[in-house]
This record gives C-alpha cells, sequence and structure tokens, in this order.
C-alpha cells in the first residue's frame, strides 16, 4: 500500500530518507551557496521529484532548519584547557573557522534556534562550562546567545563583498587600500577624523578585527562575572 505525504498526497520516493535529504541539500549548498538552493535542485541531486521531498519537509525554510543542525554535526568543542575565558577564546575562534570553512553556512544559522542533536550537544556542552565558571543561569543562558551572535555576525561580515568592485572580483585588499586612499583625500576640515584614521579603518586584517573585539566581549564577561561574585559575596555577609 502506497503511503501519502503529509503535505500533498505525494507518495514518499522508496529509500529516501531524511538524512539522505539533507545530505544532497548541503552537497547543493556547496555548490550553489544558500540563494541558489531550491527543493527542486535538491531533488534533482537525489535524482527524484520535487514532490518526494515534501514527505520530509513542507518547503525550504524547513528544510533550512535541518541543514542548520547538519551544518554542525563535525563542529567541536575546544578541550576543557585552561580558564573559561580560554575556554571561551577557543570556542569563538573554532566556531568562526567552523563557518567560514562551509559555503554560507553563516548565512543559514544566523538567527536560527533549531534543537537538533548537534546543536543541542554543543549548547549543552558550553552552558555547562559557563554555569561551573561561575556565571548565573540567566547570565549563562545571555553569553551563550552571545557569543554565537557575534561570531556569527562577524562572518556574515566577513563574506559580505566590501563594494562592488569586489562583488565582481576585485581582490578584497585592494578594495580596503582604495577605500583608504579616498578617505585620506577627504577635505580635512570636514572630515578631520576621517583622514587621520582612514589607515587605522582599513588596515587591520579580519583576523586583527576578530581579535580584537573577541578580547573586548571576553572583558565583558570578566567584569560581568566578577560583579556577580560581589553580589553573592555581600548577599553572604549580611546572612
Amino acid at each position: 500500500m502506497a503511503v501519502e505525504s503529509k503535505s500533498d498526497g505525494a507518495p514518499s520516493q522508496p529509500g529516501l530518507t531524511r538524512q539522505a535529504l539533507v545530505r544532497a541539500a548541503l552537497r547543493v549548498l556547496e555548490q550553489e551557496g544558500v540563494n541558489g538552493l531550491s527543493m527542486r535542485k535538491v531533488a534533482a541531486e537525489l535524482g527524484v521529484k520535487a514532490a518526494s521531498l515534501y514527505w520530509h519537509v513542507r518547503n525550504k525554510e524547513e528544510l533550512l532548519d535541518l541543514l542548520t543542525d547538519e551544518l554542525m554535526a563535525d563542529a567541536e568543542a575546544p578541550p576543557r584547557e585552561g580558564g573559561w575565558r580560554e575556554q571561551l577564546r577557543e570556542y569563538c575562534v573554532r566556531y568562526r573557522r567552523h563557518l567560514l570553512g562551509k559555503r554560507d553556512a553563516a548565512k543559514v544559522v544566523a538567527g536560527r534556534l533549531v534543537p537538533g542533536p548537534h546543536l543541542l550537544r554543543l549548547m549543552e556542552d558550553q552552558l555547562g562550562r559557563l554555569r561551573e565558571a561561575g556565571f548565573s543561569d540567566a547570565d549563562a543562558a545571555m553569553v551563550n546567545y552571545a557569543l554565537g551572535a557575534f561570531v556569527q555576525g562577524f562572518v556574515l561580515q566577513e563574506q559580505g563583498p566590501l563594494s562592488a568592485s569586489e562583488a565582481m572580483g576585485a581582490d578584497r585588499r585592494e578594495v580596503a587600500t582604495a577605500a583608504g586612499e579616498q578617505l585620506r583625500r577627504l577635505p580635512q576640515e570636514t572630515f578631520p577624523n576621517l583622514v587621520a584614521l582612514a589607515g587605522d579603518l582599513t588596515d587591520p586584517s579580519m583576523e586583527a578585527r576578530f581579535s580584537f573585539a573577541l578580547e573586548r566581549l571576553l572583558d565583558g564577561l570578566s567584569t560581568l562575572l566578577e560583579q556577580g561574585r560581589d553580589v553573592r559575596t555581600e548577599g553572604t555577609s549580611h546572612e
């Protein structure tokens, strides 16, 4: 007896599993990017009709949900070495490297909270480290979100073209250098700060920018942790 689709009554393709669908979608993502990802192309990658996919997902958005978790399948948490700051730094460094290593991964995962097994594994591990470090439950949850949003947002900026020139194939470093020269040619009486800081605004590498921003974020978390400890100490002293 034929099994009917959940959405439109089309029979499910024999042997077509959700895992096979996701792996095919990953291949299309790598070849076409997120803008080129479609149900039709995933079906073609599998050698089936698009209607067969709707047994597993209702639309492209649900497919992106599956991809969000699958993209984290081979992500590795850092070893539990050093203090909480060293561990969180390594978390962010690894996460950035992971997103950069998969085409349009940041565009897929940014803003999505999909409780699949791979994401749950990483979140559970990081939340445990944060609580062990002394962050309150509320702060640990906020930090978990903030770190993910920071890395995802940075990679989105990093992978976006600086201008139409880069989008059309120009070297990124050359585009940045040209932008710096343009800033230096601005009328100094009107834009004294932009002229003076032209090099500082355009010279640093993305590695340097990421490291600077990450260290300042960790500085803030260190202050937050110390403030929480001070509050707990004060509360204890009055008991």
